[in-house]
């Protein structure tokens, strides 16, 4: 009884540890790719590269696991299907690399803590979520957001004191150091990143409801990255016309390309699909703020980037906001409705 009981409860914590691993995961995508970008590689021919890796590497399991008991792909969902890797996944990658050579790695960690409230908001409109602000777990819930915002907006414009781990002549790379930007190039940094975002936000809530026509994760996620390597391609070839934007050697760009489409978007695509699964889109979109602790934290230790202030006030907050949504989300799942933790009225 007591190995049964042991093997619900890790069940129970499975999709809590998988979005632990996928917000790492993330991290390690940031600074990798913002290494690849500041040593010159294009960012349109980095995503379709990312993309075609991912869809090498995917496409035999798929082949393997999913020939015999494919679901049918009828015109309409594969409709659905390369409209949502457009927007989704090419549309939000492009926008994110250009995003990511005007700012760094740190930041844009910070702006996708805005996924969680734009995927919240998303979800209201579609009547996939509720937000009751007359019980706690409502109160709790919005609280988290709030805080989730506030931090990401610390992180991303404000400084304070500063420090770094190790003396400057140990940077890998003299590009690699903190700094808050001004002018039209840090606007348009931040923008791009909040477009990108946005996009990405629409991916997770749209796919979760494309899943209830084609229930194959493996598929769907194949299928996704297949589209995206065709678009990002005809993308990047107006866009990238020196040759050597597209070699790629053995070198920090390899590396970056290789992990960002095998681990990145070859496993975590599916890891996500499964957290939708199990729990929904925004749920997933809450664990965001994990990757920019851990962003910050490996980017001093690897990259020496400064540690500041606002990492530290941000981060907190951001830690104090996940658990107030969690919480709410966790607490509404067990408890029925118009339960006796209901808020009184005013």
């Amino acid at each position: 009884m007591d190995r049964l009981q042991a093997a619900s409860a890790l069940r129970g914590k499975k999709p809590y540890l998988v979005v632990v691993l996928i917000q790492a995961i993330y991290a390690g995508m940031f600074m990798l790719s913002k290494v690849a970008f500041d040593l010159g590689m294009n960012n349109f021919v980095f995503v379709f590269y990312r993309q075609a890796m991912a869809t090498v590497f995917l496409a035999p399991f798929a082949f393997y696991f999913q020939r015999k008991n494919a679901p049918p792909l009828t015109l309409v969902t594969f409709f659905k299907v390369f409209m949502l890797s457009l927007f989704g996944i090419t549309g939000s990658l492009d926008v994110c690399g250009v995003a990511l050579t005007y700012t760094s790695a740190t930041l844009a960690a910070a702006t996708a803590n805005c996924l969680p409230v734009i995927t919240f908001f998303l979800a209201l409109l579609l009547r996939m979520e509720s937000l009751e602000l007359r019980t706690v777990q409502g109160v709790a819930k919005l609280v988290g957001l709030g805080l989730c915002l506030g931090g990401a907006a610390i992180l991303a414009f404000y400084s304070g004191p500063h420090f770094t781990l190790w003396p400057s002549y140990y940077k890998i790379h003299p590009t690699y150091q903190f700094h808050i930007s001004s002018g039209k190039i840090w606007i348009k940094g931040c923008f791009l990143m909040l477009t990108s975002n946005t996009l990405w936000a629409i991916w997770l809530v749209f796919q979760g409801i494309i899943m209830k026509s084609y229930e194959s994760k493996l598929l769907l996620t194949t299928l996704q990255c297949f589209l995206s390597t065709i678009q990002s391609l005809i993308i990047a070839i107006p866009l990238a016309r020196d040759p050597h934007d597209w070699k790629l050697g053995w070198n920090v760009r390899l590396i970056s390309v290789a992990y960002c489409g095998v681990v990145v978007t070859g496993l975590t695509y599916y890891l996500q699909a499964w957290v939708i699964e199990k729990r929904d889109a925004v749920f997933l979109a809450m664990s965001t703020p994990l990757s920019l602790v851990i962003t910050v934290f490996f980017s001093a230790i690897i990259l020496n980037d400064v540690i500041t202030l606002s990492s530290i006030l941000g981060g907190i907050l951001l830690a104090g906001g996940l658990y107030g949504v969690l919480w709410g989300k966790s607490k509404e799942k067990i408890l029925p409705d118009n339960c006796s933790n209901s808020m009184p009225d005013p």
